[in-house]
């Protein structure tokens, strides 16, 4: 479940609108998480990154997306399914 955080700056990101709501913020296209990158939209595709991080908010951030389904088992990330190392992925 997403937090209202989670829920407004997805939002806005998909929208192409720009926000900042505590630690995360956008620009419409691109959505940020302390500063980091770690989704943006380009070349008609979204394309997201841990930027590096595995931590719960960026995993409910990008969870929060479309076609984006991330779960970690032992230490490991999974995206859609298959073992992922965190670098820009498009994923639709």
């Amino acid at each position: 479940m997403s937090r209202k955080v989670t829920t407004s700056i997805v939002s806005a990101f998909m929208t192409g609108k720009s926000l900042s709501v505590d630690n995360s913020t956008t620009d419409g296209t691109s959505l940020f998480l302390f500063g980091n990158k770690i989704a943006e939209k380009r070349n008609g595709g979204l394309h997201i990154t841990n930027a590096g991080w595995q931590s719960n908010t960026t995993k409910e951030r990008l969870n929060a997306l479309p076609n984006v389904s991330i779960c970690q088992k032992n230490h490991v990330w999974y995206l859609n399914g298959k073992v992922w190392d965190g670098k820009w992925t498009k994923v639709s």
